[in-house]
């Protein structure tokens, strides 16, 4: 019985073979396509890794060039005209921009620059938080104190990254109205903050005793 088992075992392993390299034939290029696939795949994900990076460096390559002027002007218009790649990169070179724009005097130009990107839908929230810090603190000339005031307030919300900063300067905006018991009232609790920096606590404090007050420590 063994011979015919085993020639009936030979027999149907041809025939296995034979079908697997009829399916190979037929559907072989799948296989081909798949690995093509697999391998265009890698090569345009490192491509655009490449590509990215390149503009990385070519837009920070720009920023400092730009920055080395020392004409204003020319650091503004070369600032202006630096190609940009998305919304993140947009809103970093604007506020630098708003930035040269402030130091030249030219309030108005800067904050209408930094709304411009506070209001941005397309911008990150934290840039966009950031923006509108910048703009509310340097707007004493340009904004009104009750818009300054609601601006810093929606900033000191609880759990949002800038409300320390917007407390402060809320207590800022308290003492130039005259609200010196809830400027103090308020840097008190602030130099308590669990979350409080070394350095806004420095601030904080050195307020609180011009204002005439005692730190009183937690």
């Amino acid at each position: 019985m063994s011979n015919p088992e085993s020639f009936i075992e030979e027999v149907t392993e041809e025939v296995r073979r034979d079908r697997v390299f009829k399916l190979m034939k037929r559907y072989g290029w799948v296989g081909v396509l798949v690995v093509l696939g697999i391998v265009g795949g890698t090569a345009w994900r490192e491509y655009q890794s490449a590509t990215l990076a390149a503009e990385s460096q070519a837009f920070g390559d720009g920023i400092l060039a730009a920055l080395e002027n020392e004409d204003s002007a020319v650091r503004v218009s070369e600032l202006e005209n630096l190609p940009t790649s998305g919304s993140d990169a947009k809103a970093v070179l604007d506020m630098l921009i708003a930035a040269e724009q402030g130091n030249e005097g030219d309030d108005a130009a800067a904050i209408e620059r930094l709304q411009a990107v506070a209001n941005d839908a397309n911008v990150p929230t934290i840039y966009r938080q950031i923006a509108s810090y910048k703009a509310l603190a340097r707007g004493a000339e340009v904004l009104s104190v009750e818009d300054r005031q609601a601006g810093f307030e929606a900033l000191a919300v609880a759990g949002q990254p800038l409300r320390l900063l917007a407390e402060e300067q809320l207590a800022l905006i308290e003492i130039e109205t005259g609200d010196k018991e809830a400027a103090l009232t308020r840097l008190q609790a602030l130099i308590v903050d669990s979350e409080v920096t070394a350095g806004l606590r420095r601030r904080a404090s050195q307020l609180i005793v011009a204002l005439g007050g005692a730190v009183e420590q937690s």
